[in-house]
C-alpha cells in the first residue's frame, strides 16, 4: 500500500484529497502548520485513518521526519490570498517558495517517487481572448487608467472588443500579483526537480474550488466562501468592479479526484494540467444563485465599482488536456451543488471579516 503525504493536508482541498486518497487504499500523512488565519480556533476535523503532523514547512527537520518511509507527496501547503500577497509580501515568498524548496531539498535520496503540486489559474493573468476576426491573443492587460475610470474589459491592440475564450495551458503565464508569482515559482521548482532526479511530477493549476469545509473566517479565501460569510451575516456580497468578469468554479470533490489521478497517470509526468469545471460564470450571477440557495434572495449584492490591485477580468479554464491525460470529467456542477453548500454555511456559522479585508486593501492604495 503507498503511504502518500500531503502537505496542508488539514486544510479545505487537503481534507478531501485524504479522505479520497484513503477510500481509495492508500495510506495517507498529513503535515500541516494549522495556521490561525485558516483554521482560527475551530476543531480541526480530518478524515479517519490519516496520520497528522503537525509543523511548518518551512522547517526542514520537521519535514525531512514526515517523508519517513513515504511514496508520493501531493504538495497543497501555501499561503492563499491574490489581494493579501500583494503587502504581506514576505510571508507568502516564504511559505509558498522557500517552503516548496525545503520540502524538494528534504526529498533528494528519498525513494519518493511521484509528487503533484497545487498551481493556481492565477498565474495565467488574464485569460485567452479572441479578436473580431478570429486571432487569439495570449498576453492581454488592462490598461491602469482605463480601469480607474470604470472601463473593466481589456481592450485589442487597435482599440477593438475581445471576447474571453477558455484558457488552455499553451496561453503564456502572466503574473499579475504576488501570489500568482509564487504559485508560478512553486510549479517550475517541482517540474524542474522532477525532470532531474527522476520522480514523476505534475502541476495542477487549480481554478475556483468550493464547497463545504472552505474557511469562511479567512477573507482571503475563495469568492464563494466570502459570499457566504457576508449573506450568513445579513451581509450583501461585496463584488468589485461590477459584476460581469467571469470565472470557472470547480467543487472540491472533482479536485481531490484529480489529484488521485494525477498520481496514478504516469502519462500526467512533467505536465502542468488545468482543472476546472469548463464553465464560465459572471461573479454577479454566482452572488445571486448563492443568495437563493440560501434562502436570502433579498440581498443584492454591493457593486462595488472599484479594482483590486492585481485582479484580472475574466480567466475559465479548457480542460481538455485533464481529460486527456486523467481521464478527468468532472461531475459537479456549480448551479447543481450550491444546496448543500448553502446547508453547511448554515450549519458552520460564518464570521463576517470581509469589511476588514476591504479596509486592509484600501489603506495600502491596492483599491482604486
Amino acid at each position: 500500500m503507498m503511504m502518500i503525504l500531503i502537505t496542508g493536508g488539514c486544510g479545505f482541498i487537503g481534507r478531501h484529497v485524504a479522505e479520497e486518497l484513503l477510500k481509495s487504499g492508500y495510506d495517507v500523512r498529513i503535515f500541516d502548520a494549522l495556521i490561525d488565519q485558516v483554521h482560527a480556533d475551530a476543531e480541526v476535523s480530518v478524515p479517519e485513518g490519516a496520520e497528522v503532523v503537525r509543523g511548518n514547512v518551512m522547517d526542514k527537520d520537521a519535514v525531512g521526519a514526515a517523508l519517513a518511509d513515504v511514496d508520493g507527496v501531493i504538495h497543497l501547503a501555501a499561503e492563499v490570498g491574490v489581494g493579501q500577497s500583494m503587502y504581506e509580501i514576505a510571508r507568502y515568498v516564504g511559505s509558498n517558495d522557500l517552503g516548496t524548496a525545503v520540502l524538494l531539498e528534504a526529498m533528494i535520496g528519498l525513494p519518493v517517487r511521484k509528487i503533484v503540486v497545487a498551481s493556481s489559474m492565477s498565474v495565467y493573468g488574464e485569460g485567452l481572448y479572441s479578436t473580431a476576426d478570429g486571432r487569439r491573443l495570449g498576453y492581454v492587460r488592462r490598461r491602469t487608467n482605463h480601469v480607474r475610470q470604470g472601463q473593466w474589459d481589456p481592450l485589442g491592440p487597435d482599440d477593438g472588443l475581445l471576447t474571453p475564450v477558455a484558457t488552455d495551458e499553451e496561453k503564456p503565464v502572466d503574473l499579475a500579483s504576488i501570489y500568482a508569482l509564487t504559485k508560478f515559482a512553486q510549479e517550475k521548482q517541482v517540474l524542474i526537480f522532477g525532470e532531474a532526479y527522476g520522480v514523476d511530477a505534475v502541476a495542477l493549476r487549480l481554478f475556483n474550488v468550493f464547497g463545504a469545509g472552505q474557511a469562511l473566517s479567512n477573507p482571503y479565501t475563495g469568492v464563494l466562501a466570502n459570499f457566504a460569510s457576508r449573506l450568513a451575516n445579513g451581509q450583501p456580497p461585496m463584488i468589485f468592479e461590477d459584476g460581469r468578469q467571469r470565472r470557472d468554479f470547480v467543487h472540491v470533490r472533482d479536485v481531490a479526484t484529480a489529484f488521485r489521478l494525477a498520481l496514478e497517470k504516469p502519462a500526467a509526468a512533467g505536465h502542468v494540467i488545468n482543472i476546472g469545471s469548463g464553465q464560465a460564470y459572471s461573479i454577479a450571477d454566482v452572488a445571486t444563485l448563492l443568495a437563493d440557495a440560501m434562502g436570502v434572495p433579498q440581498i443584492s449584492p454591493d457593486i462595488m465599482n472599484k479594482a483590486r490591485s492585481g485582479d484580472i477580468r475574466n480567466c475559465f479554464a479548457d480542460i481538455s488536456k485533464a481529460r486527456e491525460l486523467l481521464g478527468y470529467e468532472p461531475r459537479y456542477r456549480l448551479e447543481n451543488s450550491l444546496g448543500p453548500f448553502a446547508e453547511w454555511v448554515r450549519e458552520s456559522g460564518a464570521v463576517d471579516r470581509g469589511a476588514e479585508m476591504k479596509r486592509q486593501l484600501e489603506e495600502r492604495g491596492l483599491v482604486s
